[in-house]
């Protein structure tokens, strides 16, 4: 096996900070108060947290000093001291009036797209800056502008909950939605939020949607035991990925588009080969500890699974309290992190930090592994940002270097 990475740090995470909502004496009730989504915005300087009860954090990042435990102060800190009073990002706090479900960060537009758009929607709000979309409970989905907590837009189309987002990465302003009323929605935030597609087939509730970093695929995850797997070029379906036994909740591509990792409450995550559809690895979560009573039999569900920035390690939150992280080439995890009420997870962008929210409206940080790539996965990873698995395999080069470049040697 080629070493793919040098680890400089393999500890059990460390928990930095952890976020808890100040709530308001009205609202003293247990219901709603979830934390269903986290986000970091793509460049890493803003954080988003639904802490519940209608309300988004917009968080400058990296955290102020009084969040964080001495020694694990941010490097880039005192380059953001330096510059507090003259204009800094403050923190934001967004009334959707609604139940906060799913949350994106749009990609920062290119400077010929933001023009673009000035020359031909000068009576439209201005949509070439970091925007924030906001999936609520009735179905609609607000569009916020980041640094200055203004609306945007209204999106209304789904009948029911939207349960998650995701923009394509590359800054196009296509927006997709996944919801309670089994369908996925394509949305073009550059025409005034227009719906351009409806995307059906699902027979049960769409948790999650993700679309691959190449943008030209978007994997969607529903309350049933297959994944579907959709061109978004022609907007048809490709295929579906069958081979959990209980319904997936979870799935996320690698940086490179070519793994696609799955979640469900069948205590498994399931690597795939998006390409091919070929399943390549199975990681199982067994429970460290027997359970309390018979009671129990799906305390390992799966809630959440993401890949890490670099596309080395993959992240997960099960119900059994346990954050998990674990190494592509590995079977079983690296490294455990005690959590009560899990329910997402993500990497901070820049790598270092896993941010994870909770049934209770909390937020907390975590210490991930930071890691040296090898010159062989960096290669890899650039080869195949652009080139498919068959595209690979047709490539006249030794068998061993299309097995590593096809994710076959683990």
């Amino acid at each position: 096996m080629w070493p793919v990475a040098t680890a400089i740090a393999a500890e059990e995470p460390l928990l930095l900070a952890e976020l808890k909502p100040g709530r308001p004496h009205q609202f003293d009730w247990k219901s709603s108060c979830e934390t269903w989504s986290v986000a970091f915005s793509p460049d890493g300087s803003w954080f988003a947290w639904s802490q519940g009860h209608c309300i988004v954090k917009l968080i400058p990042w990296p955290l102020e000093e009084h969040f964080i435990p001495k020694g694990f102060e941010a490097k880039s800190r005192s380059s953001k001291n330096d510059t507090k009073g003259r204009g800094s990002p403050k923190e934001k706090t967004l009334d959707c009036g609604q139940i906060v479900w799913g949350l994106a960060f749009s990609p920062w537009p290119s400077p010929p797209s933001r023009k673009l758009w000035a020359r031909h929607h000068p009576q439209v709000p201005d949509i070439s800056c970091l925007i924030l979309a906001t999936g609520l409970n009735d179905g609609q989905i607000k569009i916020w502008e980041v640094q200055t907590g203004l609306l945007l837009l209204n999106l209304s189309g789904h009948q029911d909950v939207v349960r998650d987002l995701s923009f394509t990465p590359s800054g196009s302003l296509i927006l997709v939605s996944a919801s309670r009323d089994k369908t996925l929605r394509i949305w073009d935030l550059n025409k005034h939020g227009k719906q351009i597609q409806v995307l059906s087939g699902h027979l049960q509730w769409v948790y999650c949607c993700s679309v691959s970093p190449d943008c030209s695929m978007l994997c969607s995850a529903a309350g049933e035991k297959s994944v579907f797997l959709w061109s978004m070029r022609s907007y048809t379906l490709i295929r579906k990925l069958e081979g959990h036994q209980s319904s997936v909740v979870s799935c996320d591509f690698s940086p490179d588009s070519a793994l696609l990792v799955t979640a469900s409450y069948d205590t498994n995550v399931i690597m795939w080969d998006p390409y091919t559809g070929e399943r390549l690895r199975s990681l199982h979560h067994t429970q460290l500890d027997p359970p309390m009573d018979d009671s129990d039999v799906h305390i390992s569900s799966l809630r959440s699974v993401c890949f890490s920035p670099e596309g080395l390690y993959l992240a997960t939150v099960a119900d059994d309290r346990l954050l998990r992280i674990w190494a592509l080439e590995l079977k079983t995890p690296i490294a455990f992190a005690p959590m009560t009420n899990g329910l997402c997870c993500t990497f901070f962008p820049h790598g270092g930090v896993i941010a994870t929210g909770t049934r209770d409206g909390h937020v907390q940080f975590w210490t991930a592994p930071r890691v040296l790539s090898s010159l062989k996965h960096l290669c890899r990873k650039a080869l195949r940002s652009f080139l498919t698995t068959y595209q690979v395999l047709a490539l006249p080069i030794p068998k061993k270097m299309k097995e590593f470049l096809t994710y076959r040697t683990f």
